[in-house]
């Protein structure tokens, strides 16, 4: 991959451009701050000169009043002569020099009071340890009249100042080059490894698309947000390959336990539209297509109503009813049922039990769980079969239990007999579609229940747990 195609990906990255924004922020931040801190520092130094320039000429104004004005020429006499950037004047009214190291002032200074800044390009003479040095540069000075119109300038060079100023904003140049740079440093390197990151789910969603729904995104030790990230994404796809490989069987199943009654219902219809075939052959072959069709009606509206179910909108409303009422209702009504079978159905159902829920579809999960142990339960070697059919209160919870003492399922299928199309029994000479327990299962979901499998030693408990009240 080129250069330029690299920096554009690490451009468009959220994290590139946040790291560059926030460098803009620091840098102009800094700025401020400095040319503050530069401002108040040349501020300070030019008010400490003006103080000890103020204390000077207040110290000259006073000699004057107490003595005469040569005390005052030899007074500026002396600190013209003393080393240090004191510039020092005292002329007379006809603007001559009488004392000092600098003369050359501009005409507005030597007629009015006032403080001034000078340009001085005249060579100036300080005396530094006893050696004379000349330079130019800038001056601050203050000018004052005294008695007799003599004329006295007090000041200080501050070059030096400048050159301070120019050193702070010098360093502080320097400072936010070095600052621009580390951080476009440190923002590419994130940047990049934040880029990795992506990559790796990007190739690894790739990866899922073509097919290979094994694939999962790398989780590190860091445990930091594109790990929780990773994990998240991976637990999705354990339940979406999951949910796919149930399709899968649930198509499978359907293919499998759908090809043979549309077959049958094919040969009976061929058969009867063949020559010879008389009136009575075609009714019959009718009436069975009838009750075939009955069944695949069956079939999908079961697939129909666990896919409302899952969906959570199924047909009716939750309403306030006694479940012991219907649990009664549906054992009056299976009783027969199981004892032309040659079961017993045996119930133990005390007092009343308010429930918030589908009054509908609570029946229907009910009537599923009793006749897949009227249908099932036979075939082992136990032979006097009893089917119990119990409710009970467990803290704010009420199972509705449905057990036999028939030949059960292996523990082994347990968990796979509440799926879709399961037909546990492989040869398939059992009567069902393997729907039943899948629609229990759907139905206590919806009211935040569940589906409860356990061997009962020998045969099922069928346990479904609900809630009393609607969540």
């Amino acid at each position: 991959m080129t250069a330029k195609p690299r920096f554009l990906r690490l451009w468009r990255t959220t994290t590139f451009r946040l790291t560059a924004i926030f460098i803009l922020i620091f840098v102009l931040a800094s700025i401020s701050l400095l040319a503050f801190m530069a401002y108040q520092s040349s501020i300070q130094i030019q008010r400490s000169q003006a103080q000890a320039i103020l204390r000077e000429i207040n110290e000259l104004k006073r000699l004057e009043k107490r003595r005469s004005i040569r005390a005052v020429a030899n007074a500026v006499q002396n600190l013209a002569r003393r080393p240090g950037k004191g510039i020092y004047y005292l002329g007379d009214n006809q603007g001559r020099m009488l004392v000092g190291n600098f003369s050359s002032f501009p005409r507005n200074v030597l007629l009015r009071d006032g403080i001034y800044t000078i340009d001085y390009k005249q060579e100036l003479v300080f005396f530094d340890n006893d050696n004379r040095k000349r330079k130019k540069g800038y001056a601050l000075i203050y000018s004052i009249g005294l008695n007799d119109g003599f004329r006295l300038i007090v000041g200080r060079d501050i070059v030096e100042r400048r050159g301070y100023t120019a050193i702070i904003f010098r360093g502080f140049l320097f400072g936010v080059i070095g600052i621009v740079i580390l951080s476009l440093i440190t923002g590419g390197l994130t940047a990049m490894r934040v880029l990795r990151r992506i990559d790796i789910i990007s190739n690894t969603s790739e990866k899922i698309m073509t097919g290979n729904l094994s694939e999962r995104i790398p989780v590190t030790k860091r445990n930091d947000e594109f790990d929780r990230l990773a994990t998240s994404l991976n637990n999705m796809l354990d339940r979406i390959e999951q949910l796919m490989i149930g399709l899968k069987e649930v198509s499978d199943n359907v293919a499998h336990d759908l090809k043979t009654p549309l077959t049958r219902m094919r040969n009976k219809a061929e058969a009867a539209l063949r020559k010879g075939a008389s009136d009575k052959d075609r009714i019959r072959a009718l009436e069975e297509n009838i009750k075939e069709s009955d069944q695949l009606i069956k079939i999908f509206n079961a697939l129909l109503l666990i896919a409302r179910i899952k969906a959570g909108t199924p047909s009716g409303s939750f309403k306030q009813f006694d479940v012991n009422e219907v649990v009664n209702d549906i054992a009056d009504l299976y009783s027969p049922l199981a004892e032309e079978e040659g079961y017993e159905l045996e119930t133990k159902i005390s007092g009343s039990m308010i429930i918030i829920a589908n009054r509908e579809l609570i029946m229907q999960a009910l009537v599923n769980l009793l006749e897949n142990a009227i249908k099932y339960a036979g075939g082992g070697e136990q032979k006097n079969i009893k089917i119990f059919l119990a409710t009970r209160e467990i803290n704010d919870r009420v199972e509705i239990e449905v057990a036999d003492n028939g030949r059960g399922i292996p523990k082994k299928d347990i968990e796979r007999a509440t799926e879709r199309f399961v037909r546990l029994e492989k040869s398939r000479s059992d009567p069902g579609f393997g729907l039943g327990l899948a629609l229990v299962k759907a139905v206590a979901k919806l009211h935040n229940g569940q589906l409860i499998l356990r061997d009962n030693q020998p045969g099922l408990r069928a346990i479904i747990s609900l809630p009393k009240g609607k969540n």
